[in-house]
């Protein structure tokens, strides 16, 4: 959409990234498996499988129902499926969420529908047997 919001964000985006971007306008639907290696925008709908080695976003417009795996998500309209985001997850107020989560770091914002089971894995698997093996020590 040109200078509306949408043409905003495009234009951040492309910034960030010499090599460009990917983006789903909001009049497009595309189903299928995709594997990105830079940032992806959805202000479509997106029926299937995203790999993306960078940033997913969700548009305020956008529906994704699949498996998404990705380095960090932002995620402001429709997600149901898998979601498996290595750092940060960040869920607006207009968001809409169902589903599997699974991300290093959560924010989410007052406002959003936010029905997953989450687990979180900010800590590494190391850490949490430390943590364990000194609770039972403090026990014994």
């Amino acid at each position: 959409m040109q200078g509306g919001k949408n043409d905003n964000n495009y234009r951040s985006m492309q910034g960030k990234n010499p090599e460009g971007h990917n983006l789903i306008i909001s009049s497009t639907e595309v189903e299928g498996v995709v594997k990105a290696k830079n940032d992806f925008r959805i202000d479509g709908r997106f029926k299937g499988n995203l790999d993306c080695a960078a940033k997913i976003i969700i548009g305020e417009e956008g529906r994704f129902e699949g498996d998404i795996t990705c380095v960090n998500a932002v995620i402001e309209g429709e997600f149901r499926g898998n979601l498996q985001v290595s750092e940060v997850l960040y869920v607006k107020e207009t968001a809409v969420i169902y589903g599997e989560v699974i991300t290093g770091k959560l924010v989410v914002q007052s406002g959003s529908i936010f029905e997953v089971n989450c687990k979180m894995t900010g800590q590494t698997n190391s850490e949490v047997k430390v943590l364990e093996e000194g609770k039972k020590k403090e026990k014994s």
